[in-house]
């Protein structure tokens, strides 16, 4: 593998809201010099790459993945979840607290870094879960250290749910850190849990529906509805509102009428919508099954429609994953065996792009490609205050991803996640990574993935200095 420095020449860089031809140096790792409009002058050792037709952007930044490591290994571990998000263009990974042990003090959190180290492909941080008991790990939390604190104020496993009025206080208003949250009402999920089994209320209808001990996937939206989602994201806001020092991000909005709580302007109460809720609908249960059993559900084409449309309107501020890799034989059953969540990370920028698709926004597209820079790359760093990544600048980490527009089908055989499948296999993506840089380095050269992990840690600037503005 070579190590010495890079030259880029010829790229169309889509870096913060523009478009321009550039050649780009890369040394020691870093963005050494820009020069629009020209080629660089080669010295000894540089290694070319020839960009033209190709667009250079930030490697995406993804705030909500689950690698599985440590305890869940059957399924994924950090390896082969970098190497997934490596293939695909993403060169940061926050990752979630509930794996085993859970990562919910400060020494299990430091045990998780430690476990990283030179075993990633790309760069990555790790969130703290908060739990009904450890606010006093919360307080002392060095933010600089960890992206937030992940809430699950819904669904969750172990005894990460936050069910205490009392507690979720605290935790709003002592958190020195973002606090992230998972939003459903568990207790509205239970009770339609058991009308379901019951076959009560709205479900008698579905009595005559029970497959054995189960019931079909399709009814997973009405089981984890919007009522539920609401209700728990309507509970997070009105917190984080009442506690003015609070900052909040809410994941994974799935409904539009979740919407109608964010605004545009608002630096301080924040929403992140996952792939898979931009590009599935509950009619695709017909078609991928337990593949699309998620947690949020995936809702209506309405909610879908709505969610696309506030990726423009500024409703929406990052685009994640909630990559959350499982093997198939853990997928089987109907609504309440199979497990819920699926892997996403490898493919979510291509998925983006040929969203965008065209060079400006068509009639027929949902965004431009300067907006999925903003919401994958830009917004991202911005939001976790991730220092020197996310941005194409002078001094910042060479974490690169070139991409050209060429239509390729998923397939089985190109998915580097350990689970070995994805619910996007046999669909057409119109953008492919031709390349991605980490750090300086090509970890992926188009063909093959380099032999050495090269991710490193990512710190976070003081979440205690005031919210920096412009994030949109």
């Amino acid at each position: 593998m070579k190590t010495g420095n890079t030259i880029i020449q010829n790229a169309t860089i889509v870096n913060e809201g523009i478009r321009f031809l550039a050649s780009v140096r890369i040394e020691s790792g870093r963005i050494a010099e820009i020069a629009k409009d020209n080629e660089l002058a080669v010295r000894d050792g540089d290694e070319v790459v020839e960009a033209e037709g190709a667009l250079l952007l930030p490697g995406a930044i993804d705030g909500h993945v689950h690698m599985r490591e440590p305890g869940l290994t059957h399924k994924a571990n950090m390896e082969s979840e970098t190497r997934a998000a490596a293939r695909g263009g993403v060169t940061t990974l926050l990752d979630m607290p509930n794996v085993i042990p859970q990562t919910t003090t400060r020494r299990l959190l430091q045990d998780r870094y430690a476990l990283a180290e030179g075993r990633c492909y790309v760069n990555y941080g790790f969130f703290l879960g908060a739990t009904n008991d450890n606010i006093e790990e919360i307080k002392r939390l060095d933010t600089t250290q960890c992206p937030g604190v992940k809430l699950f104020m819904g669904s969750s496993t172990g005894n990460m749910l936050v069910d205490r009025e009392e507690v979720l206080h605290r935790i709003f208003s002592e958190s020195p850190a973002l606090i992230v949250t998972h939003c459903e009402d568990a207790a509205r999920i239970q009770s339609l849990t058991q009308a379901l089994t019951k076959g009560e209320g709205i479900f008698q209808k579905f009595a005559s529906h029970a497959e054995g001990e189960d019931f079909p996937i399709r009814l997973h939206s009405l089981i984890r509805d919007h009522e539920a989602c609401f209700r728990s994201t309507e509970l997070a806001v009105r917190l984080a509102t009442e506690e003015k020092g609070a900052r909040l991000h809410v994941a994974h909005i799935t409904t539009a009428r979740e919407l109608n709580l964010f605004l545009p302007d608002d630096e301080r109460i924040t929403a992140e919508v996952c792939v898979p809720h931009l590009l599935f609908t509950d009619e695709d249960y017909q078609t991928l099954g337990t593949r699309i059993k998620c947690n949020p559900a995936i809702k209506t084409a309405a909610d879908r429609d709505a969610l696309r449309h506030a990726l423009t309107d500024g409703r929406i501020r990052t685009i994640a994953t909630d990559h959350a890799p499982h093997l198939l034989e853990e997928k089987e059953g109907g609504l309440l065996k199979a497990v819920s969540g699926m892997p996403m990370v490898q493919f979510s920028l291509p998925a983006m792009l040929t969203l965008a698709d065209g060079s400006k926004v068509k009639e027929d597209d949902v965004l431009s490609i300067e907006r999925v820079v903003e919401l994958m790359c830009h917004n991202p760093a911005r939001l976790y205050r991730i220092a020197e990544r996310g941005f194409i600048r002078e001094g910042y980490k060479a974490d690169l991803a070139l991409v050209r527009r060429k239509a390729w089908t998923v397939t089985k055989d190109c998915v580097e996640s350990r689970c070995g499948w994805s619910p996007l296999e046999g669909r057409t993506m119109e953008w492919q990574v031709e390349k991605t840089w980490v750090g300086g380095y090509i970890v992926w050269d188009g063909t093959s993935l380099i032999s050495t992990p090269r991710g490193e840690k990512v710190f976070f600037a003081n979440h205690n200095k005031p919210f920096p503005k412009g994030i949109v």
